[in-house]
């Protein structure tokens, strides 16, 4: 039924893309952001020390020190990894566990419960993977000997990495972009998982997949009874990873699998849904830092340690059809795809874009996604695992892709972020004259971002 607005017209109210959320969620993203950037910060450290050290006179005992295996497959599960390989499989299931804790918060409880807010980044989510794929297809297709099976390395976004890149360039950019970046950042690694778990899992060993089934409803049943004990949790965590990663699907999907069995809100039985929140908001609050902090910088540490060979070695790796595909896809596909899906919804919704934004706002955060570091990694690693000379080629590629899409994104952003700038001090200046209340003690600028 149509809303009367303010002058009593009872005509529809038009559609708005990158309306502002509800405060709650708005101070929610803000406080995400806040701890993202730190990791990311701490994730560009561990990939430079890695590039460094790889190409620096020792660059052996960085690659000896990758190389290394630790564990045991006494057991039969085939645990004797590599030290690249148990931060690949081990630790990046911390990052998915938070993946799949941060989707369920969303659809769960989150402004993307509602279908017309969810519809805009999951579009543009589809539109950043479709296009860059399409991209990296139409460089490498002449090229045969299974070089298309990259396919999937430019599609991601390395939330970390973008969300540090935007602190750095901005500090005035309204707060429904940096919604918009993390929920599109959030939908792109559901996209990711399901990538990774069925075009890059070879074989299945069924019998390990459904005994990971037996831990796993333990896990559930003990979070949605509300207990958050670590010695009871966490080897059921365990198990379930160590059973997932022998099943032949990729460990790290065991980490979303523990992520959706925990309550975002509590049940009926302890009060109600709105009661409180569930578990997923304390483990968000526990495991995030170790994700940001700890697991990704040593997944980048050891995955972004790429010898270079000089200028020459450089240039040649990035002359191949594969490294053209993926930073043709990182840098102009992820744009067109989230930017002209974007276009394309309002131009079908017939939706206006919010007032307090201008499409180059849009334009700039498209190519911010463009930062495809850690997934895209990890992805390169498991289309090429037995190919050392194209997984080096996958590591130049996704390195000068992401800073050439940060770069880009930053020279757009950095000029929006002066113009908000500049707004906000002729509003308050105004106010100020004007005698209106500071905007500040309703918690919020001019432009909608927590004071």
């Amino acid at each position: 039924m149509a809303q009367p607005d303010d002058r009593g017209d009872r005509s529809p109210l038009p559609a708005r893309l990158f309306s502002r959320g509800s405060w709650s969620e708005t101070r929610r993203v803000t406080e995400i952001f806040r701890k993202e950037t730190v990791g990311g910060a701490v994730l560009l450290a561990a990939a430079a020390i890695a590039l460094i050290w790889a190409n620096s006179p020792w660059s052996e005992s960085y690659h000896s020190l990758t190389a290394l295996k630790v564990g045991t497959d006494d057991i039969g599960l085939h645990l004797d990894l590599s030290l690249g390989k148990w931060a690949a499989d081990g630790l990046l299931a911390i990052f998915f566990f938070v993946v799949g804790l941060e989707l369920k918060r969303e659809f769960v409880a989150g402004d993307l419960r509602d279908p017309a807010r969810a519809a805009l980044p999951i579009a543009a989510a589809v539109g950043g993977m479709v296009v860059p794929a399409l991209i990296f297809v139409a460089f490498t297709a002449s090229v045969g000997d299974g070089a298309t099976r990259g396919w999937a390395i430019p599609t991601a976004t390395d939330i970390a990495f973008a969300v540090a890149v935007l602190a750095v360039i901005s500090t005035h950019l309204p707060s429904a972009l940096r919604t918009f970046l993390l929920t599109l950042a959030v939908v792109d690694d559901l996209l990711a998982i399901s990538v990774i778990a069925v075009f890059y899992t070879d074989t299945i060993k069924l019998g390990a997949l459904l005994l990971a089934m037996i831990p796993l409803a333990v896990f559930a049943v003990l979070v949605q009874r509300r207990i958050r004990s670590p010695w009871l949790l966490l080897p059921l965590a365990l198990a379930t990873w160590a059973l997932v990663h022998e099943s032949g699907v990729h460990a790290t999907v065991a980490g979303v699998l523990l992520g959706f069995t925990v309550p975002v809100l509590r049940s009926a039985a302890a009060g109600g849904p709105e009661s409180g929140p569930g578990l997923a908001e304390h483990f968000e609050h526990v495991m995030r830092p170790i994700s940001a902090g700890l697991a990704i910088p040593v997944f980048a540490f050891f995955a972004a340690g790429v010898s270079f060979g000089g200028y020459d070695g450089l240039v040649t790796a990035l002359r191949d059809p594969i490294a053209m595909g993926i930073v043709g896809g990182l840098v102009v596909g992820k744009t067109l795809g989230i930017f002209g899906t974007t276009r394309l919804m309002a131009a079908v919704t017939r939706a206006s874009l919010d007032a307090s934004l201008r499409w180059i706002d849009v334009f700039g955060v498209s190519m911010l996604a463009g930062i495809g570091f850690t997934v895209s990694l990890l992805i390169g690693d498991l289309a090429y695992g037995l190919d050392p000379g194209r997984q080096a080629v996958v590591k130049v590629a996704v390195l000068t892709g992401s800073v050439l899409a940060a770069v880009l994104a930053a020279v757009v952003l950095r000029a929006r972020n002066r113009h908000y700038r500049s707004v906000f001090t002729l509003e308050t200046t105004d106010a100020d004259h004007d005698g209106v209340p500071d905007v500040y003690s309703a918690g919020t600028d001019p432009r909608g971002n927590p004071g």
